[in-house]
């Protein structure tokens, strides 16, 4: 269980290593490193930190395993949102790593899901992974369906012109 108190300090960090782009990387993740040790040992969040802090320092490679862990410790159950995130940030590095079908395959069933502000990003790293692995109509057309919703006209034609890209039309 986290406090505000926890939930300022980690809001903190982030926002002092995403103002900071000189910030050492190694003193950034050790310090949501110190923050995941005050979480509960078996619980799900605290991988989902230490993730996210490799991920957003260029270790993918080390990400993958704990995003994998926190998912699988029902962080998706207990905390939604984060799940939700984790899912969309795990598809993100396996296709840094040379995975985009695996990344495509998690991310898929996100499309159903239900919606939230992180539908776009779900839809863009999808759209990624689709690139990724040559299937760009298709990448184009998830990005092109997510860019309509924000329009302030043209909504209409830029929705249907995202689904004929799928179609197999012009």
């Amino acid at each position: 269980m986290t406090t505000d108190d926890w939930e300022d300090r980690t809001a903190a960090a982030w926002a002092g290593f995403d103002d900071d782009p000189e910030q050492d990387p190694a003193a950034f993740r050790a310090v949501i490193d110190a923050l995941a040790a005050e979480l509960p040992g078996d619980g799900p969040r605290a991988p989902f930190e230490r993730a996210c802090a490799w991920d957003s320092t260029g270790h993918p490679d080390r990400a993958v395993p704990l995003y994998r862990e926190a998912l699988a410790r029902g962080l998706g159950e207990a905390d939604p949102y984060r799940g939700r995130r984790a899912r969309i940030q795990l598809a993100s590095s396996l296709r840094n790593l040379g995975r985009p079908q695996e990344g495509v395959d998690l991310l898929t069933p996100e499309l159903d899901a239900p919606s939230d502000e992180l539908d776009d990003a779900v839809r863009a790293t999808l759209a990624l992974c689709l690139s990724s692995l040559g299937r760009d109509r298709e990448g184009l057309s998830l990005v092109l369906e997510a860019l309509a919703a924000h329009l302030p006209r043209y909504r209409r034609s830029m929705a249907a012109y995202a689904r004929r890209l799928t179609d197999a039309g012009p």
